[in-house]
């Protein structure tokens, strides 16, 4: 089992900075990745970021050059970078934890979520 908690959201302006955190407790050795998503009420979840336990990253074409996902040396916390933030950006943020064995999803984790505002 995998627990996580996300931080850091919160009301900014249009062209604003946010960073948020997701913490990772429990069987943290078996993720094989860790992404941001976002939703929006309505809307499907989306996909912003990820970073493999290797440091690949992959990102949205929507985020690209704005957005940077990072973690720290222990792997255990994962950092989202948003800036130059837009109104479109306003959503619900989830940090999700995976593991895959031999090509296949093991196990999907989520955290609560945290909400993310931009003003126009």
């Amino acid at each position: 089992q995998v627990q996580l908690v996300e931080s850091g959201g919160g009301l900014v302006q249009a062209g604003g900075s946010l960073r948020l955190s997701c913490i990772a407790s429990g069987s943290t050795t078996s993720i094989n990745a860790v992404g941001w998503y976002r939703q929006i009420p309505g809307k499907q979840r989306e996909m912003v970021a990820r970073i493999t336990s290797s440091g690949f990253t992959t990102y949205a074409d929507s985020v690209k050059g704005r957005f940077t996902i990072s973690r720290d040396n222990a792997k255990t916390t994962v950092y989202l970078q948003m800036n130059s933030l837009k109104p479109e950006d306003t959503a619900v943020y989830y940090c999700n934890s995976r593991t895959v064995v031999s090509g296949i999803i093991q196990n999907d984790y989520w955290g609560q979520g945290t909400q993310v505002t931009v003003s126009s």
